[in-house]
């Protein structure tokens, strides 16, 4: 079991303890719990889904990288098969405070990167601020995703998003969590066609900014993020990002990453290099390499994709 959770664990239930132990000291286990597991995780502690969700949250939070905070906020995003996917806030100091990812983002892009196509509520240890409110608003379950906090009432986004904006006031059918393939022919090494089918999965309606990045770890494993673009911009999640939370998740090292490829299109209106760059640096990461995307990969899939070294 990795350390983080050893004190988080201690603060629970015994008869939680001895369910959750099996599947948090699993070499593999990288903050997802599948619907079979959940299914018998309750069975065995007595929690229902609801009360199994608010518990675990002290685990989702010790999975927090809050160097400039010291905030430690922990997700739990629940999937409409079952399936319960951590997530936690992430800071990089040396970065921008643009750059950092809110717990609520971390669980949901967890899911979406985990196959997941619709979320059925987000369970999270501090309300959602208004950043995360907006984000969740991009997804296919839209207001009725419901919202469950400690010691309040579960309630719908409708109820914390008023008068709500957001894809559909711009008639965007294609949803966050929807299926969607740009189809950009993936060549190259293993991870730059990770970082070209992430770009090809990526959620970007409202610039066709369509981007992806994968990240060699420490230990020679490959994490990829796809880029999710929002109806109010700025809570927009960068690739990087999602990457990088997959990355933190799973256990590894942000500040030991071996190599990173971006995916990306010239003469997008939006531009992932910049940021993306400036974060790695910051992260001790120099070995950033750029590979061009075709401008339409519905239109122009057999174009190769042009790499080039910063």
């Amino acid at each position: 079991m990795h350390s983080r959770y050893t004190t988080a664990l201690a603060t629970l239930p015994a008869s939680l303890q001895q369910a959750l132990y099996p599947w948090l000291d699993d070499p593999a286990f990288a903050g997802r719990l599948s619907a079979d597991a959940v299914a018998a995780i309750t069975q065995q502690s007595g929690l229902d889904e609801d009360a199994l969700a608010l518990a675990l949250l002290p685990l989702a939070a010790a999975c927090a990288r809050a160097s400039v905070s010291h905030f430690n906020v922990g997700a739990i995003a629940r999937g409409e098969r079952g399936d319960i996917y951590f997530g936690a806030n992430m800071e990089f100091a040396g970065s921008t405070m643009q750059q950092t990812v809110h717990a609520e983002q971390s669980a949901i892009s967890h899911a979406w990167m985990q196959g997941e196509t619709r979320l059925r509520a987000i369970t999270v240890n501090y309300t959602p601020c208004g950043h995360c409110r907006q984000f969740m608003n991009e997804l296919n379950s839209g207001t009725a995703l419901m919202i469950h906090l400690p010691g309040r009432q579960p309630d719908t986004l409708a109820a914390y998003l008023p008068a709500a904006f957001g894809p559909r006031d711009l008639a965007i059918d294609t949803l966050l969590l929807d299926p969607q393939d740009q189809q950009f022919t993936a060549q190259g090494d293993a991870l730059t066609r990770a970082a070209i089918q992430a770009a090809s999965l990526s959620h970007a309606p409202y610039s066709g900014a369509h981007s992806g990045v994968a990240l060699e770890s420490q230990s020679g494993r490959i994490y990829s993020g796809r880029y999710a673009e929002n109806a109010a911009f700025n809570p927009s999640l960068p690739p990087l990002q999602v990457a990088l939370n997959l990355l933190n998740l799973a256990g590894e090292s942000c500040d030991q990453i071996q190599r990173a490829v971006l995916a990306e299109r010239d003469g997008a209106a939006l531009q992932q290099r910049s940021a993306c760059q400036q974060t790695l640096r910051a992260l001790g990461c120099d070995n950033l390499q750029r590979v061009t995307l075709p401008a339409s990969g519905h239109q122009d899939r057999d174009q190769a994709a042009r790499a080039f070294d910063f």
